[in-house]
């Protein structure tokens, strides 16, 4: 009996072990108790801050303070205390400025924008990715409701280019994306580390350069550009995609153009991107030419040892593919070392230029199944022989007297457009020269009728030809009497004129009417202009020709004199100025 009252003793607990499991009862209370004044603590804390009432996770607040044994009078203190009603306020004021006449839509931009004004001042990021650790905080429903209207859009899209790693801002281009707004998203760096969003965007914007043409590519072009040079990733993606769409079977011309144009932006923004031009034209399979054409690019210089190699490789009876000495890049240095006036190529080196140049441009190859099938070398040789013989007129004649001589050969080898690009090259060394228009003597230089002959025979030329016209006629001259440059201006509007007649009306135009608003151009100058091109254009007249050119017709300083001299003629209201507002009406 004694051993078994022993065991039943042993079997049960005894006081210490009552009086320890009190203890952890006890410890275990006092921290509930401590947690649960923690809670209080931290929405006691949310509560007092300026109408926090207004937050969306104020009612989740609420219950878990309440739910925590909070005092519901210390909850209606607290947010009493501390509501100001701004939001309420702002409201107030607007209706009151509604009913003292204020327009509703002026009212509703004045709030927007004072608002967008204080959030880009006060803005953080920390505080604005804390959104996503708030209990009771469903960003994506208000996030989503704000990013319908184009005030907001704007506002994540300045924040963005800003804070490129928020977390928040992120989401957010990802929604705008989402919803069917990545067309306006093509300035937001954000997008680029984004491979959805970042696909999108570039979808929209090849898509938008084949429907909108030359117009459209120029206005996009250079936030498109900012957007794919991001990074190397960027640009490498984008090449990759492009070089799919313009190689056959879809065979894409103008996305070809493209991507020769972000290549060159690319390599104006200092960006080595000769590599990756390199490994996308198929020059790996060909380690010489690679070699070769790597070497020149990298140091934008051609080398005789290089050129030799390559033109070795190009007069085998199975030469590299022609894509490989099509690259923008090459074809410069090329028109740049022949044409350039105080070039000089080795004679025994020229028909290596040219003949590689002559190649690049005029052979044609044809692909079955990725394949090469063959290479249509027929216009190669006439080209070869074009450019020798422009090349040489160019190397030897610098004046206007001893180049009228050629001028008729000039004219026959300006048919051919590569011809037409070196001779545009020359002539624009030539005429940028301090002393040209100082010693010339004819009303129109030969060297500019060229230009003219250029922009007849070569419409994809005419904004090169724009351009260096634009850049003579806001030259000053300072050196010529003041008559003397009026009439050199003239001529030059004259060949403007020309290439308006030409096909390149809008952008003439354009120009002339810029030259217009800034009244930086002598008002002679610009009636000057009108009178010539009335004198070419006929009936019907495009809308966007008419919105550009009625402003100069309209303006009586311009056309007062021209409606005079009519009616001093007799024939009153049939004057080319008249006649043109009747047409455009």
């Amino acid at each position: 009996m004694a051993d078994m009252d022993d065991d039943m003793s042993d079997g049960l607990p005894s006081d210490e072990g009552f009086v320890g499991s009190t203890d952890v009862d006890r410890s275990s209370g006092d921290e509930d108790e401590e947690d649960s004044e923690a809670v209080q603590q931290e929405c006691i804390s949310l509560f007092k801050s300026t109408d926090f009432i207004m937050e969306p996770i104020a009612c989740h607040a609420l219950r878990k303070f309440l739910s925590n044994g909070g005092a519901p009078e210390k909850v209606i203190e607290l947010l009493s205390l501390n509501y100001h009603g701004v939001a309420q306020t702002i409201n107030i004021l607007a209706e009151w400025l509604i009913q003292s006449g204020v327009d509703l839509g002026e009212v509703k931009d004045t709030v927007e924008t004072h608002l967008k004004e204080m959030i880009l001042k006060h803005f953080d990021p920390k505080k604005a990715d804390s959104v996503f650790y708030e209990e009771g905080s469903n960003v994506t429903q208000w996030l989503l409701q704000m990013i319908e209207f184009p005030t907001w859009r704007t506002l994540f899209y300045k924040l963005a280019e800003d804070y490129e790693d928020c977390l928040f801002l992120n989401l957010a281009i990802k929604y705008i994306s989402d919803a069917g707004y990545q067309g306006e998203i093509t300035s937001v760096s954000t997008a680029c580390h984004q491979i959805e969003v970042f696909s999108r965007v570039l979808r929209t914007y090849i898509s938008g350069f084949l429907e909108g043409g030359d117009d459209n590519f120029e206005k996009q072009l250079p936030e498109f550009t900012k957007m794919v040079c991001h990074g190397e990733h960027t640009y490498l993606y984008s090449q990759i995609l492009m070089q799919i769409l313009a190689n056959p079977p879809h065979g894409c011309s103008n996305i070809r153009r493209l991507c020769q144009e972000l290549e060159q932006r690319a390599t104006e923004k200092g960006l080595d991107v000769t590599p990756i031009t390199l490994a996308l034209s198929g020059a790996s399979a060909y380690p010489r030419a690679y070699q070769a054409l790597s070497s020149m690019l990298s140091r934008k210089a051609l080398n005789p040892a290089d050129m030799t190699q390559l033109f070795k490789m190009y007069s085998e009876p199975d030469p590299p593919l022609v894509e490989l000495i099509r690259v923008p890049a090459f074809l410069d240095l090329l028109i740049e070392t022949l044409f350039k006036p105080g070039s000089h190529v080795n004679p025994e080196h020229k028909h290596k230029y040219i003949y590689l140049l002559a190649y690049a441009v005029s052979v044609f190859e044809t692909h079955k199944k990725g394949n090469r099938k063959m290479a249509n070398k027929e216009e190669l040789k006439q080209t070869v022989q074009a450019l020798d013989k422009t090349q040489s007129v160019c190397q030897h004649h610098r004046g206007a007297s001893d180049l009228i001589a050629d001028i008729g050969t000039l004219f026959g080898c300006l048919k051919f457009p590569v011809c037409a690009m070196g001779v545009l090259k020359w002539v624009d060394h030539t005429v940028s020269e301090l002393s040209y228009f100082k010693l010339n003597t004819d009303h129109t230089p030969l060297h500019l009728v060229l230009v003219d002959e250029i922009g007849t025979n070569h419409p994809l030329l005419h904004t090169k030809a724009l351009d260096l016209l634009v850049r003579l006629f806001e030259s000053t001259y300072d050196e010529l009497d003041v008559l003397v440059r009026l009439e050199l201006k003239k001529m030059l509007l004259d060949r403007m004129v020309h290439l308006l007649s030409r096909g390149s009306a809008i952008p003439v135009v354009t120009y002339v009417r810029k030259c217009y608003e800034q009244q930086d151009t002598d008002i002679s100058l610009i009636r000057h202009f009108v009178s010539e091109v009335l004198d070419v254009i006929t009936p019907p007249y495009h809308p966007e020709f008419v919105q550009l050119f009625l402003p100069l017709i309209e303006n009586k300083d311009i056309t007062g004199y021209l409606r005079t001299e009519a009616s001093k003629a007799g024939h009153g209201n049939s004057d080319p100025v008249t006649e043109f507002i009747r047409a455009s009406s």
